[in-house]
């Protein structure tokens, strides 16, 4: 006698959680447990379905750009654009209280929207800004937060990786998604500069400001020539060539790929050694991302295959017979994920289940992922996953205490976050406005 659907997906689900906690690879996990519960529940027609699958995922033309964006990313880390960034606007902001801290949000964005990652402007930052804000007396929990929170801001601005990854599984073209998530992401960062500058004003012991040469105005002309305008040019590369119908999201990436090769040259830093690592590292980092790609597509067939999408839509409608209410919990869900692992394991595990619901909710689903992202962006800075707090621990100097200072600091940057959550449910628009002009 076969198991009943309502055992197996309870077996699926245990399963999942208890090879993830247990620290296997997650795409492993996913594929592990689903050819389980697909085999004792349909026996070998169940290989026919996963192989469908596996096939749809590596069909996905959309999924190209991952590896495209990665590339990009990370040869524009190696460019050394952040450095001169953050130098730039060391001489610029130097003066104001809590300047530091400010141009460190702004360098975090800019990168954030060059590079499509989390680390990169974490471990920058952490390199060149938290030494130089400490030596200037800054508060080191405020500065361990400002560079924590401002380098999440890498997953959620485009060209993130999430928004490529995020878009297949809830079926909304990620064009739009890169549009919609812009706005929001700016807002994060614009909520970030006002409580740094609002902090440091009313208590400058936190920042304090210091006097730096005088600049003039050629040498002003020149920081933004040679240190602000390229990294620009290529966010306008990719993000342009989107909103202007130019370019597909993947064409978008390779246009993106070429110009960071083109900046790691203008900068010097462009050689065969660094090509060769750059491209490694591109192939073990995509290879991870898409091979839990594959798992997703797979373990979401196997959960729907056994009634899983009826099975959640009964239980949240019995919660709460309120949209907004439904609503709140899927967030909920996004956010206590967050707290144990990262967003290419919450992905894979939510999106397909909640996406179908919110259609009967009636709620836009563009603004609704928008919500998602922005509470997974909360799993890089609550403990204990918190990969940004441990990035930042690992370049920081000794001095910095883990507890006092990195989780400290960041518990202010969360509730923004939150905040931010609150804004972006009352304003729609603000995710919707650029998408409806693409």
């Amino acid at each position: 006698m076969g198991l009943s659907n309502n055992v197996l997906i309870w077996v699926l689900l245990v399963g999942l959680f208890v090879g993830l906690f247990s620290g296997l690879p997650v795409g492993f996990v996913l594929l592990g447990i689903s050819i389980i519960v697909g085999v004792i529940g349909f026996g070998s027609p169940f290989f026919s379905m996963m192989m469908m699958r596996v096939f749809e995922t590596m069909h996905n033309y959309v999924l190209v750009s991952i590896v495209l964006f990665i590339f990009m990313g990370i040869m524009l880390e190696r460019s050394g654009a952040g450095e001169k960034l953050f130098s730039s606007m060391h001489i610029l902001f130097g003066r104001v209280r809590g300047g530091l801290a400010f141009a460190a949000i702004i360098v975090s964005t800019i990168m954030a929207a060059a590079t499509g990652i989390m680390g990169a402007p974490v471990i920058i930052m952490g390199l060149f800004a938290l030494p130089e804000m400490l030596k200037r007396g800054y508060s080191k929990s405020l500065s361990c937060g400002t560079i924590c929170a401002g380098g999440t801001l890498g997953i959620l601005i485009p060209p993130s990786i999430m928004l490529v990854v995020y878009g297949p599984m809830a079926g909304i073209p990620v064009g739009k998604l890169f549009l919609g998530a812009i706005l929001p992401g700016l807002l994060l960062s614009f909520l970030y500069s006002v409580y740094v500058l609002t902090l440091c004003h009313f208590k400058p012991e936190m920042g304090p400001p210091f006097e730096t040469r005088d600049v003039s105005f050629k040498e002003k002309c020149y920081l933004f020539f040679h240190s602000l305008l390229p990294t620009l040019f290529l966010i306008l590369a990719v993000l342009g060539s989107i909103f202007f119908g130019i370019a597909a999201p993947t064409e978008a990436a390779a246009i993106g790929s070429f110009a960071s090769i083109l900046l790691a040259i203008l900068y010097g830093r462009f050689n065969l050694k660094m090509l060769k690592d750059v491209i490694l590292e591109t192939t073990y980092v995509s290879s991870m991302i898409l091979t839990i790609v594959m798992g997703a597509f797979v373990f979401t067939g196997t959960f729907m295959l056994v009634g899983g999408g009826d099975f959640v839509a009964n239980m949240l409608f019995s919660v709460s017979k309120n949209p907004w209410v439904i609503l709140f919990f899927m967030v909920l869900c996004f956010f206590v994920f967050g707290m144990f692992m990262e967003w290419v394991g919450i992905v894979p595990i939510l999106v397909p289940i909640f996406s179908p619901i919110i259609s009967q909710l009636g709620f836009n689903p563009l603004w609704a992922g928008i919500l998602f992202c922005v509470a997974m962006q909360t799993s890089f800075l609550t403990p204990p996953m918190a990969p940004a707090l441990f990035y930042l621990k690992g370049v920081a100097p000794k001095d910095v205490d883990f507890a006092n200072h990195i989780v400290k600091g960041v518990i202010p940057f969360i509730i923004i976050q939150l905040i931010s959550l609150i804004i972006l449910a009352i304003f729609p628009e603000i995710v919707t406005f650029l998408p409806s002009r693409m």
